[in-house]
């Protein structure tokens, strides 16, 4: 704990692939390519490293010239280098930003991070590749961040950094009773127990069927009930209606005999 560090100092695949960096196996299949790559940095690159900034997540569209008005706000710059595809010419969005002096270095890239350009929010981090030891680029396995639904989350970055592993006290080993015959007893009481319990489980669910079966049929008896009791009720209110319009219908009858009566006076 003493020498831990959210920021990685030398670069491991497997710690990279671990949020506290205390894996000991690596997760997928990824870091396992990375640990089995041998990889040498681009000779060719030419630049002081140490002044070197790495841009990415860039929108496609943005050129050289763009960043170059951006970038130059902190300082001089020496050399912009965007990463384009050999074939097709196109940006592969992200570049190298070469200063002249260590202060713009540091200021751009304590400024520029999450800075927007071209509706797209860029990342900026110092380059690695020629700077950190064991360095394995993102298309070998390595790499820095990564996508949660990739399943490929890579930590020791700027960008996703460790997380301080928990201190748990030191257990000594015969605490399990690893190698004892404690241990093996111990592991077929559990068996025995495990059985005894579904034993016991299986009787109890035998027990309560039948009282389910008989709340099912008492629940069945009471949705009937319950319907006929609506059909009573829906015949008595046809009766009502029914005597309802019989009354009025008679009252009509003795008031029309009524004028009849009257008119034959």
């Amino acid at each position: 704990m003493a020498d831990w560090a959210p920021i990685a100092k030398e670069y491991d695949p497997l710690k990279a692939g671990s949020i506290d960096g205390t894996d000991e196996e690596p997760h997928d299949r990824a870091i396992w390519r990375a640990m089995l790559a041998r990889y040498v940095p681009n000779k060719g690159v030419m630049g002081d490293p140490h002044l070197t900034l790495f841009v990415a997540r860039l929108n496609l569209q943005t050129t050289e010239e763009k960043l170059k008005e951006v970038f130059s706000r902190y300082g001089d710059i020496r050399k912009i280098r965007l990463v384009r595809d050999l074939v097709t010419g196109f940006s592969k969005g992200y570049a190298f930003i070469e200063y002249k002096e260590e202060r713009a270095l540091l200021k751009a890239h304590r400024d520029a991070n999450r800075l927007v350009i071209d509706q797209h929010e860029i990342f900026v981090d110092f380059e690695l590749e020629r700077t950190l030891k064991g360095w394995i680029p993102r298309r070998l396995g390595g790499g820095f961040g990564g996508k949660k639904e990739s399943g490929q989350l890579r930590f020791g970055g700027r960008d996703r950094p460790f997380r301080k592993p928990i201190n748990l006290p030191n257990m000594k080993n015969d605490f399990y009773g690893e190698g004892s015959s404690e241990k093996r007893n111990w592991s077929r009481e559990g068996t025995r127990d495990w059985r005894t319990r579904d034993r016991d489980h299986e009787r109890s669910r035998d027990k309560r069927w039948p009282e389910r079966e008989r709340s099912w049929a008492w629940g069945d008896s009471e949705r009937e009930r319950d319907s006929k009791e609506e059909r009573s009720r829906g015949r008595e209110r046809k009766d009502r209606d029914r005597k309802d319009r019989d009354r009025d219908r008679s009252r009509d009858r003795d008031t029309k005999k009524q004028r009849d009566d009257d008119k034959h006076r």
